[in-house]
């Protein structure tokens, strides 16, 4: 009995209001044994005197008083025992109706985390629609909380088979071609020149690549890196960029321009870190700029903060690609990005390194084939 009685809150309940109920009822049962026969004795004995006083005859008095005290007793128990019972049965109805308001949403949640343990994160309880935040009381604002983290859970799950199944396709694709080329030599149908051999080790590296923006994101992600915070110019890092990148542009016959300013003040950054955002963005803008277009890396101060911008004439981005821009494997032109060995990772990373400097990311476009803008922000060292 006490086991079950443990388990179950409502009968907690009920059982408090009794002790209640209880050390009330011993408190009234000993006021009325001990100290209201007291005082009920001495104003008898007052009466008496008075009554002898006017009768003349003691033995009157004495049977009058017993008489009276004996329903004065009898009177007090049946008061204690109608309010007694009165009490339970306040106790039994009260307790009911508490339990159903503190019970209830309490087996709501513990039923709705159940079904979430088992992997249902779309269940979810009741919360009054009626009311704001402010005015819910704590129940309701553990089951607001409870739904919240449900939501959490839910989304975190969803962003896990999303990514299980961008990481199986993004791998397949190079494996897939090495695979084919590998069986192609075997058969004899491709022949064994440097050209085939260098479509398979172009699939290698693409898939070497994958691997370690896959690695990169994770520790982006769950912020395992330090940041070497120090004051930094920013011209000497856009001009490293630019230079790792010159050959590229010219090969493909895309102009590539700097627009600093000389006075530009310096950020308190990591230089790897910041290189690795520019090195993103200008390899987007180069890859997505077709042959004859330009590309343009600039920087301003504004206020407090230090611009960083990457304009191309490139294909654009839509109104719907520019919501999505920075979500991980997701690309605006999927056979381009392909084609070019792109995992679709680059801009999430940058957004988590901006970030991680307390700045920020966004991107502006005009529309598809009228080039983008991605500028990023971070606090000047000043």
């Amino acid at each position: 009995m006490l086991a079950y009685i443990r388990r179950h809150l409502g009968w907690k309940i009920f059982i408090s209001y009794l002790v209640v109920i209880l050390i009330g009822a011993i408190v009234l049962a000993t006021a009325a044994e001990f100290v209201i026969p007291r005082s009920f004795d001495r104003h008898l004995a007052a009466m008496g005197s008075m009554m002898v006083d006017m009768m003349g005859s003691s033995m009157m008095g004495m049977d009058l008083n017993a008489d009276l005290f004996t329903n004065f007793r009898t009177a007090v128990n049946e008061a204690l025992t109608i309010a007694a019972l009165a009490a339970v049965i306040s106790a039994i109805v009260v307790s009911i109706f508490v339990s159903r308001q503190v019970v209830t949403p309490v087996q709501e949640m513990m039923v709705a985390s159940r079904y979430i343990a088992a992997g249902h994160y779309d269940e979810r309880v009741n919360v009054p629609g009626n009311l704001s935040k402010d005015d819910l009381d704590e129940l309701s604002q553990l089951a607001l909380s409870f739904n919240q983290m449900a939501e959490k859970l839910e989304k975190v799950e969803s962003m896990r088979r999303q990514l299980i199944g961008d990481v199986s396709h993004e791998l397949r694709t190079p494996l897939t071609a090495i695979k084919g080329s590998m069986e192609g030599l075997m058969d004899g149908v491709l022949p064994e020149n440097d050209e085939t051999y260098m479509g398979i080790y172009r699939e290698a590296d693409r898939l070497q690549r994958l691997v370690n923006d896959l690695q990169e994101l994770s520790r982006v992600e769950a912020g395992a890196y330090e940041l070497d915070l120090h004051p930094l110019d920013l011209l000497v890092v856009i001009s490293a960029v630019v230079k790792r990148l010159e050959l590229q542009f010219k090969e493909k016959g895309v102009l590539l321009e700097v627009d600093v300013p000389d006075d530009l003040p310096s950020i308190q950054a990591d230089e790897d870190r910041i290189g690795q955002v520019l090195l993103n963005l200008v390899g987007n803008a180069l890859q997505f700029t077709p042959s004859g277009g330009s590309v343009v890396v600039s920087a301003a101060q504004r206020n407090k903060e230090i611009k960083i911008s990457v304009s191309d004439t490139g294909i654009g981005i839509s109104p719907e690609d520019i919501e999505n821009i920075f979500t991980r494997f997701y690309r605006v032109d999927k056979s381009r990005s392909r084609a070019g060995g792109g995992s679709g990772i680059g801009l999430t990373i940058s957004k988590y390194l901006v970030e991680a400097h307390g700045g920020r990311i966004w991107v502006e476009s005009a529309g598809l084939d009228r080039g983008s803008t991605f500028t990023f922000s971070l606090p000047s060292a000043d």
